[in-house]
């Protein structure tokens, strides 16, 4: 019985619940005369499309007037560190797509801008209210424009707009913010040439939005060019191989690769592997073909290496009793090595600047990131810094290649810091005594070797 008398309490309360919100429904509320349809900011941020804080900006805000509604004044207000101070608006009043000949005025003070107008707007009109140079509170954040009207009933609260996002401003922006104040700034701009590829303003903004696209050209580069090294160490080898397929091989691989352009090997890999259902991320294929690239030139350097070393230094490994691996990578490789540093290091700065033809398939890296700023900013000005960037790292590397190139050749002519107090003419003779020396050793050794038995060489065996 108890159980019963529960369910039926529980059934009157779920029906009385519901008659409840039914007669909720049923009773009209009171609609407001002045609907906010929207409010919009325009981007400020030189070369982006963001609203930042603390920054001159416009605001476009828009109500409609309901039906039997008259509208006298509108107050529109912001967060308390806004401010529409030194600010000019606009005032449009629709019917429809005509204009009433309605006049208003508007005035700011503060966070606070009101408008009052001639003659009250009735219902059915759009009212536009278009606020240029205000400013938005330079935290950032979602930002709600709020504010009151009045109407026959006397003041009421308008409804909040739907929050416009905002950017803090911070130092670089307000770096960018002082530039545009700055007179000389101006002046520079107003030169056609000047303005359109060295905007300082865009310049600033565009050093610190390209810097991750710089950094990942750097850790492709970085981690493509040890798998390059060792690819084109390997393929040197197999086309000096006495193993005619090995020979074949590398042929194939070295002139295919060196008599593509790497834009094709690019689209091939990146449009090509899709298709075979093979999905590699992007800057891992990145990596992946700047390596195959650049490992087909190391090869051929490698190679004009290893046969740039003298046969006899082959000779004197095979007759100390070293195998042709021995003699490879304990007497070749280090002196090839030595000798290719200079064309390495060049070819590292060329496959730097390869990257750059990654953006092509949407790598992220810096020519893509100077591209997008380029598209919105509507000027050249972020090519420059990406100009810029590629020199950051190339300058210093080519003034290192010819350091290096410098210093082989000087050990090679055998030189070395000139004894002090000493005259070119006595440096020269003792270079001659020194040379008869040698000339006398040499006879020395001839005569020691006439009565020697013969060493042959027995590398070809041995490949």
């Amino acid at each position: 019985m108890r159980n019963n008398r529960r369910d039926k309490s529980k059934g009157l309360l779920s029906a009385l619940a519901m008659l409840m919100l039914a007669c909720a429904l049923l009773v009209p509320t009171t609609a407001l005369a002045l609907t906010t349809n929207k409010a919009t900011a325009r981007p400020n941020e030189d070369g982006g499309s963001g609203v930042i804080g603390g920054l001159d900006t416009r605001l476009t805000w828009e109500g409609t007037v309901e039906a039997g509604e008259e509208v006298s004044a509108v107050t529109l207000t912001l967060p308390d560190d806004g401010t529409f101070d030194d600010s000019s608006t606009k005032i449009t009043v629709l019917e429809g797509l005509s204009r009433a000949s309605v006049e208003g005025e508007a005035v700011a003070s503060g966070s606070k801008l009101e408008v009052t107008f001639s003659e009250p707007i009735t219902e059915g009109y759009l009212l536009r209210l278009e606020v240029e140079g205000m400013r938005f509170p330079s935290e950032g954040g979602d930002v709600v424009v709020g504010g009151t009207y009045v109407n026959q009933d006397g003041e009421q609260q308008l409804a909040d707009s739907k929050p416009i996002a905002t950017i803090a401003n911070t130092p670089l922006q307000a770096l960018v913010a002082s530039l545009d104040e700055a007179a000389w700034v101006q002046v520079w701009n107003s030169n056609p040439f000047l303005g359109m590829f060295f905007k300082p303003q865009l310049l600033v903004t565009a050093f610190a939005t390209l810097v991750p696209g710089w950094l990942l050209c750097l850790l492709i580069v970085v981690i493509a060019y040890p798998f390059a090294i060792v690819l084109g160490l390997i393929f040197a080898l197999m086309k000096i191989s006495k193993n005619r397929l090995l020979r074949l091989i590398a042929i194939v691989y070295v002139n295919v690769l060196r008599g593509t352009p790497l834009f094709l090997q690019i689209y091939i890999m990146f449009f090509g592997l899709p298709m075979m259902n093979i999905n590699i991320d992007n800057n891992v294929l990145g990596v992946i073909v700047i390596a195959i690239n650049a490992s087909a030139y190391l090869a051929e350097i490698f190679r004009a290496g290893i046969q740039s070393i003298p046969q006899g230094q082959y000779e004197a490994a095979s007759s100390l009793g070293m195998n042709y691996f021995q003699t490879m990578f304990d007497i070749i490789l280090p002196q090839t090595i030595r000798r290719v540093i200079p064309t390495v290091t060049s070819d590292f700065i060329t496959s730097y600047k390869d990257t750059s033809l990654l953006s092509s398939v949407g790598v992220m890296e810096l020519m893509m990131f100077a591209k997008n700023l380029t598209s919105v900013s509507g000027n050249m000005t972020p090519y420059v810094a990406a100009a810029i960037f590629y020199l950051i790292v190339t300058l210093p590397l080519i003034k290192a290649v010819g350091y290096v190139e410098e210093r082989i050749a000087h050990s090679e002519r055998g030189g070395g810091p000139r004894p002090k107090g000493k005259t070119a003419k006595t440096s020269a003779a003792e270079a001659g005594v020194k040379l008869s020396e040698l000339a006398v050793h040499a006879e020395a050794l001839d005569d020691e070797h006439a009565y020697a038995p013969t060493l042959t060489p027995s590398f070809a065996s041995e490949v």
